[in-house]
């Protein structure tokens, strides 16, 4: 039977179109690709991947992260990373470094000045989290320097070139097991820095995360500091405001 002109003209217009809008659909789709619940999905190096870099990173993973837990043992990793896909691995300390757009340090503070002379290239200009707590019974001389000088300035001197924030320091593991909240008022995490980037990047990890960001310049690190009224508690974000004496 012969084809009707009119109709095949019509017909071939429609597939046109019809292959168009589901390659627009297609293209659209892709970002969300690269999407985080909250923003741009980052690589990040779990440096210490114990109680708080092992519960912090699993939210992160959950968030859509790419994370790489480390230790010196990587191997004693598997039953953490295995649950959580496709997105989480383990590997070296220097693997970690060298994998990662954000470094995350949860080690005992005295190990700071040897992860930064081993790693010092590789941590130059990244942006790192240091959620490391100085403990006397624990760390040494190191103490009484971070003590004497400022935990925010001691950090930087030993993780010298990195873009630093502290983070993730004063609120116990515990409250990051499990998914993420919701609803209803989120716990406030301080956060302490001065590169506005980094800031940004790690308030937004902090959310991804389950908690609220409360930010404060570097030199405040010490407010939330082992042995302060801050430290150990999970305070919910409008009550550590009020506490941080912030009116908003």
């Amino acid at each position: 039977m012969a084809s009707n002109p009119s109709v095949d003209r019509h017909r071939r217009a429609f597939l046109r179109i019809s292959g168009l809008a589901a390659l627009l659909a297609f293209t659209q789709r892709m970002p969300a690709l690269a999407q985080t619940t909250g923003g741009v999905a980052m690589k990040i190096g779990i440096v210490g991947s114990g109680r708080i870099g092992g519960t912090v990173g699993a939210r992160w993973v959950k968030a859509g992260h790419e994370v790489l837990f480390s230790s010196r043992h990587p191997d004693e990793l598997k039953g953490l990373v295995e649950p959580l896909g496709p997105r989480a691995r383990t590997g070296t300390v220097r693997e970690a470094v060298a994998f990662a757009n954000v470094v995350f340090i949860a080690v005992p503070y005295a190990a700071l000045p040897q992860i930064g002379r081993e790693n010092a290239a590789e941590l130059s200009g990244k942006i790192v989290i240091d959620a490391c707590n100085p403990i006397a019974a624990r760390d040494g001389e190191i103490v009484q320097e971070a003590m004497a000088n400022g935990i925010g300035p001691t950090s930087q001197k030993y993780l010298p070139g990195t873009r630093l924030v502290r983070a993730f320091n004063p609120v116990g593991y515990r409250n990051f097991e499990g998914d993420a909240p919701r609803d209803g008022e989120r716990i406030g995490m301080p956060l302490a820095g001065d590169d506005p980037e980094a800031v940004k990047i790690a308030s937004q990890l902090v959310r991804d995360a389950g908690a609220e960001p409360v930010v404060l310049p570097l030199a405040r690190a010490m407010e939330f500091a082992p042995g302060t009224p801050l430290f150990g508690k999970a305070f919910p974000v409008s009550e550590l405001r009020k506490r941080l004496g912030m009116t908003q």
